[in-house]
Order: structure tokens, then sequence, then C-alpha cells
């Protein structure tokens, strides 16, 4: 078995979900006692918040590499970083050590392809719904159009991840915001929608909606667990 490297904390509450799915992935694959074989690095987010809000992309990049390098002297064959906002660096991190980095949309692009999807939604944080090095990977590498929600929503999105999710909140009226959201950009011509913050599949589950879900927590687990056991 291969191990696992995770740069973890961004947030906490998402990185549980990632290290229990580890474990519960490799043991269902290999039965008995068997669990994941992995290290973790899990940095402070309350200074990894105060750069993006402050567009300081390349000091989150040097704590990201510093912690990437730490899993490598630790032993890992392959690292995750368990966040998708934090792939803006994700090249940058990349550089900065010898093992491979395992980027969370090129999972969840090899996901939408194997189930023949040419026009997503995307949900996750302003960073992810607005800039380019997001969208713009699944675009350029799976051939997929990305669509997001309109400001109004993007800004509500944005505001419960940070202030409601990211704290461990599950509130009932951001669960129904979420899914006016999701039924808005299936309405938009989305074929499926993208869960692209880590969080959110702890809001909103597949059986909420009849919108086909991508949960890239999920995604990115699975695909972690098959090149640990490959």
């Amino acid at each position: 078995m291969k191990t696992i490297g995770m740069i973890g904390g961004m947030s906490w509450e998402s990185t549980v979900t990632y290290y229990q799915a580890m474990n519960q992935g490799v043991n269902s694959a290999l039965g008995g006692l068997h669990s994941a074989q992995l290290v973790l690095v899990s940095v402070d987010f309350a200074v990894i918040e105060k750069f993006q809000a402050n567009g300081e992309w390349d000091k989150a990049a040097e704590l990201l590499s510093q912690a990437a390098q730490s899993l490598e002297k630790a032993g890992a064959d392959f690292f995750i970083i368990c966040t998708n906002t934090m792939h803006k660096v994700a090249e940058t991190v990349q550089s900065q050590v010898n093992i491979p980095l395992l980027h969370i949309a090129d999972a969840t692009g090899q996901q939408l392809k194997r189930n023949g999807i040419t026009r997503v939604g995307l949900l996750g944080t302003a960073f992810t719904m607005e800039q380019d090095f997001y969208k713009g990977f699944l675009e350029r590498k799976y051939g997929i159009e990305v669509i997001v929600p309109n400001g109004v929503q993007r800004r509500l999105v944005h505001d419960v991840i940070y202030q409601e999710l990211c704290l461990g909140k599950l509130n009932n009226r951001s669960k129904t915001d979420f899914l006016t959201v999701i039924g808005d950009l299936y309405e938009s011509g989305a074929e499926a929608v993208i869960l692209g913050c880590t969080e959110i599949g702890l809001l909103v589950k597949p059986n909420d909606t009849r919108v086909l879900l991508f949960d890239t927590t999920k995604i990115h687990v699975e695909s972690a667990v098959a090149r640990a056991l490959e």
C-alpha cells in the first residue's frame, strides 16, 4: 500500500470527512483490520483565510509548500490538498516537492467524463466560482463547460461556507438556499452540479435533490484510495 500525504485543516471539519472516508475506503477494499496508510499535516485555517482575503496567494503557496515538503520527508508517496480553493496554488506547491499531487479537479474531471457530462454547474467559494484556476482546468483539460450561480447567489454560497460550514454549523435555511441555487443551475442547462467546496457535502446530500451531484470530497478520496492500492 502506498502512503497518502494529506494537507488538511482547510477546514478541519471537512478534513475529518477525508480521514474517515480514506480509512473506510481502504478497509472496504482490503477487509479485516486494514486501514489507510497516511500522513497528515493540518494547517491553521485562520492564517490561510487571511491570505485569501488579502489576495496574498504567494504566502499561502509558501505555507502549503512547507506542508507538502513535510509530507514528503515523512514518507508520503503522493499527496492531496484537502480543499478545492487552495488548488489555486497547486502548481506552485507541486513544484516544491518530488512526489506527485493528486489534483482534486483532475479527479472530478475524470468522473464527469465517465458520466458523459459536458455542461456542469459549480458551487464553491467565490474564489473557486469566479476565478479561472478551477473552471478553466475543467474546460481546457476535459472540454467540460462550467456555469456558476449569479452574483447574489455566489455571495450567499461563499458566506455560508465561511460563516457556517467551516465552523461546523449546519443550518436548514442554508440547505434550502443551496438547493434553490442547485435547481437554478439545472434550469440554466447544467446536466449536473459539482459540490466544489469540501464542506458542502456536509450540508447537501445526493438524495436531497433530483439533480445529479458530484461531491468533490468523495471523488477525491476514492481517487486517492485507488492510487494507494494500485
